[in-house]
């Protein structure tokens, strides 16, 4: 019987290199991911996943050319207007994490419009990172935590690892069971360094825009190989 990840986390990596191996702008690689994007999605709404979080545009990301950046909120833009109907028939609630002040106010306002048109839906939870980074998780909640204790709201010798990730961007979640890397790079890159504490990793050389319900398949094949102990030693 296979094991089907709870909670699914996709560093999607490749689209600038899949676009410049055909000779093609970085932004036709970007536009071919949101293909793949669907393609997940639809898969693990259908095989049960709970969580799919996908890492969109980190924090990092900013410092790309301005004017790949530009594109790359317009095509955000462009994405959550288009999808909400089909996220909405498939019963998906969408959820979007990040520092979101970067982004122009018509992106922040379609983003907010989104979730809110979304939120009653039981299916799967469609998890967007945009701006991004773990760091800035970890410091983000820790002021929250630091202020709820300066308010008197919480006892700071009541602060544990459970109390402290309920401030965290994905507070409520499952924890992530799978994190999957596309395009053959052997890294996290600052991608929910809270949450993947007990993940279990999978990397494929396979670039982002080429990554399918296959590849899926394969990943989730991988992971239901895997002993999790989550620290506990294995009695032989």
């Amino acid at each position: 019987m296979i094991n089907i990840p709870k909670h699914i986390a996709i560093i999607m990596d490749g689209n600038g290199r899949w676009a410049s191996g055909r000779g093609l702008p970085r932004i036709v690689g970007h536009q071919q991911g949101v293909r793949a994007v669907r393609s997940v999605v639809k898969a693990c709404g259908a095989m049960g996943v709970k969580t799919l979080t996908l890492f969109a545009f980190s924090s990092e990301n900013k410092n790309r050319s301005t004017e790949e950046v530009s594109l790359l909120f317009k095509l955000f833009l462009t994405v959550l207007k288009q999808e909400v109907k089909k996220l909405n028939k498939h019963n998906v609630r969408l959820k979007i994490i990040g520092d979101l002040s970067l982004f122009p106010e018509d992106v922040q306002q379609t983003a907010i419009e989104a979730q809110a048109k979304l939120s009653d839906n039981q299916g799967l939870t469609l998890v967007i990172a945009a701006n991004y980074g773990g760091q800035w998780d970890i410091v983000q909640a820790t002021k929250q935590v630091v202020k709820a204790a300066i308010n008197g709201h919480i006892n700071p010798e009541d602060i544990t690892i459970d109390s402290f990730q309920n401030y965290l961007s994905l507070a409520g979640e499952p924890a992530v069971d799978l994190l999957i890397r596309s395009s053959g790079e052997l890294r996290i890159s600052n991608f929910l360094l809270w949450d993947v504490a007990y993940s279990e990793m999978y990397f494929t050389d396979t670039l982002w825009p080429d990554f399918d319900e296959v590849e899926l398949n394969k990943a989730i094949e991988n992971f239901n190989h895997r002993d999790r102990r989550y620290g506990a030693r294995k009695e032989y």
